[in-house]
C-alpha cells in the first residue's frame, strides 16, 4: 500500500513539473540547438538558407578586426566592472557591518540603483558623462569646472582607445549595492566567536579581516564574480543607451545585433551568440566545480 502511494505521489510530482521541463527544453535548449544550426549555415538575408557552411562563420569572426575590438573591450570592461564592484562592495559591507546608526537607510540607498534598468542608468549617465566642453559643458564636466578641478574634465566614453573603461563606471554604480548586500550577508553569517577568539590571541582588526574574515568570504566572492561576470559578458543596453552603435565601444552583444538585424547576416550573428554562450559557460564551470566539491566534502 505504501509503495502504491509512493508511486502515485511520484507520478503527481512528475506531472506538476513536466510543463516547466517541456518549456525549458523547447525555449532554452531547443533554441540553443536551433542557433547552433543557423551558425553553421550560409543564411544571409531575409530568406532562410540552411546550406551547410561548417565553421566558416566562426573562422570569419576570428579573423575580423571588429571582433578583435569586441574581445578587447569586453576584457577591459569585465576587469574594471567586476573588480570595482568587488572592492567597493566589500568596503561598503564592512562599513555597514560596524553597526552604524541608520544602517537600514544606507543599505536601501546603496541597493536602490539595482532597481533601475540599464537603459535608465545609461540615459542618466549619458548626460552626466557628456563630453562636450566650452559653452555646452554639462554633467560631471560642469561640476569639475565649477569646483576648479579642470584636470578632471575629460572626454569620457569618447576617449580614444580607453572609452570603454568609462562605460564601466555607471555599471559599477548600479551593481555595487548588490555586491555589498552579498558581502554583508556573508559577514553577518560569520560567528562573532571567531573574531573574539582572534582578538584574545592578540590579532589586530586588520589581521582578523585578512586571516579570518576574507578567507571565509571566498564563496561569496566566487558567487559575486560569476554573477557580475555573466552581466559583463552580455552587456548591451547600457552601451546602446550611452553611446549608441560605435565600433570603438563595440562588444559582442552589440556586434551580434548589428550583424543579425542590420546586416541580415544571420549565420554570423548566430555564431556570435554561440561564442557568448560558450564564454558564459566557461565562467560558470569553476563555480559548479567548487559547489560540487563542497557538497562532496560535506
Amino acid at each position: 500500500m505504501k509503495s502504491k502511494r509512493l508511486d502515485k505521489d511520484t507520478i503527481i510530482a512528475i506531472l506538476l513539473i513536466s510543463p516547466s521541463i517541456i518549456a525549458l527544453g523547447i525555449f532554452v535548449y531547443g533554441f540553443i540547438a536551433w542557433t547552433i544550426r543557423v551558425s553553421v549555415s550560409n543564411w544571409i538575408g531575409l530568406e532562410p538558407n540552411f546550406e551547410w557552411a561548417g565553421l566558416s562563420n566562426y573562422a570569419g569572426l576570428l579573423a575580423d578586426p571588429r571582433f578583435h575590438i569586441d574581445v578587447r573591450n569586453t576584457v577591459i570592461f569585465t576587469l574594471l566592472f567586476v573588480g570595482g564592484c568587488l572592492v567597493f562592495g566589500l568596503v561598503l559591507a564592512i562599513l555597514l557591518d560596524q553597526g552604524l546608526r541608520g544602517e537600514n537607510f544606507f543599505r536601501n540607498l546603496f541597493l536602490f540603483p539595482m532597481a533601475i534598468s540599464f537603459i535608465v542608468t545609461g540615459v542618466v549617465w549619458r548626460w552626466l558623462m557628456n563630453p562636450a566642453q566650452g559653452s555646452r559643458i554639462s554633467g560631471l564636466n560642469l561640476l569639475f569646472d565649477s569646483l576648479g578641478l579642470d584636470f578632471l574634465v575629460n572626454e569620457w566614453h569618447t576617449t580614444p582607445t580607453w572609452g570603454i573603461a568609462f562605460i564601466a563606471i555607471p555599471a559599477m554604480w548600479q551593481m555595487i549595492g548588490y555586491t555589498m548586500a552579498l558581502y554583508l550577508g556573508g559577514l553577518r553569517a560569520i560567528p562573532e566567536s571567531l573574531r573574539e577568539a582572534a582578538r584574545v590571541d592578540g590579532a589586530s582588526e586588520l589581521t582578523i579581516y585578512r586571516r579570518v574574515i576574507l578567507p571565509l568570504l571566498r564563496p561569496v566572492t566566487l558567487s559575486a564574480m560569476i554573477i557580475l561576470g555573466h552581466i559583463s559578458l552580455k552587456v548591451f543596453d547600457l552601451i546602446i543607451a550611452i553611446a549608441g552603435k560605435q565600433v570603438a565601444l563595440d562588444v559582442p552583444a552589440v556586434y551580434m545585433w548589428t550583424t543579425t538585424y542590420d546586416g541580415l547576416f544571420y549565420g554570423r550573428g548566430a555564431a556570435i551568440g554561440i561564442l557568448l554562450l560558450l564564454s558564459v559557460t566557461f565562467l560558470v564551470i569553476p563555480y559548479l566545480y567548487y559547489t560540487l566539491r563542497q557538497e562532496a566534502e560535506l
